[in-house]
């Protein structure tokens, strides 16, 4: 369970204030595939990364279960976000010289993992995202649409409480957008895996069974289809 409480989240550009968010409050729920929607400028990236803890917000609260996180030392922070979140990124970020299994196995590393248990964890999870063929290559030996069914099985590799995606489907082609929502939906269905997409991709939208809508930094619309 995720509950945002009167976020808010003020820039300072020049003596100007820059309103990101303006009291956002709501919840969601274990197994919910929801998507924060907006035009660019909405405040909708801002808000995923306050709910992962990757930026802080000028008032307000995020409590995932019981832990506020806007509370935690950086320290106890980081170790929260290894631990309880996945992130999947528009850019993909996969680390250059790694391999497809050592990039998914990278976060069960450094949560101190046994090496048989990343193994099975990371084979189980390339063969679910379609790339058990594709485990010894590096990120630019793989089309855009692979890398970022990598970095989906790295986001699940730490067994995180909900996943985290900034424009997943940004930078595919409508055939990997298509196949990448496909294995999401199915992790989501299967699994109860927790999906927070942020995105202006009608494709993710029309697969979401929760649109909130953001504009201006405020909540305009939450809605269940």
């Amino acid at each position: 369970m995720i509950t945002i409480k009167n976020i808010r989240k003020t820039y300072q550009s020049g003596d100007i204030e820059v309103q990101a968010l303006q009291d956002i409050s709501l919840t969601i729920k274990p197994g919910e595939f929801t998507a924060i929607v907006g035009p660019s400028g909405s405040g909708k990236t801002t808000l995923l990364n306050i709910i992962g803890g990757l930026d802080s917000p000028t008032k307000g609260s995020v409590k995932i279960n019981e832990t506020d996180i806007t509370q935690l030392p950086e320290n106890e922070l980081i170790d929260f976000r290894l631990h309880h979140i996945g992130f999947i990124f528009q850019s993909y970020n996969l680390i250059p010289v790694l391999t497809a299994k050592e990039n998914v196995e990278f976060l069960m590393l450094l949560q101190k993992k046994n090496e048989q248990a990343r193994n099975e964890r990371t084979l189980k999870l390339l063969k679910a995202v379609g790339l058990e063929d594709q485990i010894h290559k590096r990120p630019n030996e793989m089309s855009g649409g692979q890398q970022q069914r990598v970095a989906v099985a790295r986001a699940l590799a730490s067994k995180p409480s909900f996943i985290l995606a900034d424009e997943p489907t940004a930078n595919l082609d409508s055939k990997s957008s298509e196949n990448l929502l496909n294995i999401m939906q199915r992790l989501n269905r299967d699994e109860k895996t927790t999906f927070i997409f942020s995105t202006h991709d009608q494709r993710v939208i029309d697969k979401a069974n929760r649109i909130i809508t953001i504009e201006d930094g405020k909540i305009i619309s939450d809605t269940s289809q």
